[in-house]
């Protein structure tokens, strides 16, 4: 994935396609006010009366004595935007909300050994509340002002996704082992919800997707093995192999259809 703005979209802009969405024109101004490449690749794709006039304006408006640096942005600032390209500040509410669904599952395991380990049957859609949050239209409060940025696409899913992760694997680590779990068991399965979650986003939705992993796991295999009081072979150590390789491909399919995480069709 390219931080800057894609050759296409900067020629369009250069050109004053009419077919460029506003948000995706916002989006290009914004980052062409701190990207002086980009500025500079904006400059060769102009037209020659364009680029006339603009070095005209340019040197009318240039200052007459030299120039100063600005001032560097304060700490407190620079971190605020780190954040905001991570993560957003709406995912707290789900993220508390799954680490007590996380834990309510600890305190069923330790109550009542003799059935199916709610931890292991939790983990593999743990995750999945935090992504359809992190991607989410009604859910994001800033997604007018991210909605056109470079960085809006895949890199951004991913930045959030990795936080979810980061905040949820510690507590699923914690619950699993104080349920004894071999970890392998609850973060193969975790990583595979998640990148099954991201593929199928790719097309319907990241938030609809979460919807339809979520139900399908809980048709197909919490009530079953709530059912029989057994676990399913794929939450033994014999179904790690397989949650690997699913979770490889799953994961290649995310990379290939990097394309399809355009913020106007998955953002929902």
């Amino acid at each position: 994935m390219n931080a800057h703005v894609p050759d296409a979209q900067l020629t369009a802009y250069a050109a004053g396609d009419p077919g460029l969405a506003d948000a995706l024109c916002w989006g290009i101004e914004v980052h062409l006010e701190s990207c002086p490449w980009c500025r500079e690749r904006l400059g060769a794709a102009l037209d020659g009366p364009t680029a006339a006039l603009v070095a005209r304006v340019g040197a009318a408006l240039a200052p007459a004595g030299p120039a100063t640096a600005p001032p560097p942005a304060p700490l407190r600032g620079r971190a605020r935007r780190a954040v905001r390209r991570w993560t957003t500040w709406s995912l707290l509410p789900r993220l508390a909300v799954t680490a007590g669904a996380v834990g309510a599952a600890l305190a069923l395991e330790l109550l009542m050994p003799a059935y199916p380990s709610p931890v292991l049957l939790v983990a593999p859609v743990a995750p999945l509340f935090g992504v359809a949050a992190a991607w989410s239209r009604r859910g994001d409060p800033a997604w007018e002002l991210i909605a056109g940025t470079p960085q809006g696409g895949l890199l951004l899913l991913l930045r959030r996704t990795l936080v979810v992760l980061a905040a949820l694997v510690p507590v699923l680590a914690v619950a699993g082992g104080l349920a004894g779990q071999n970890p392998a068991l609850w973060l193969l399965p975790a990583l595979g919800g998640t990148a099954a979650t991201l593929a199928l986003g790719s097309r319907i939705g990241v938030s609809r997707a979460a919807a339809v992993v979520a139900a399908t796991w809980a048709a197909a295999v919490v009530v079953p093995a709530l059912t029989t009081a057994r676990l399913p072979a794929l939450l033994t150590t014999a179904g790690l192999p397989g949650w690997a390789l699913a979770t490889a491909a799953l994961a290649a399919l995310v990379w290939a259809r990097a394309g399809d995480f355009r913020l106007d069709r998955s953002f929902r």
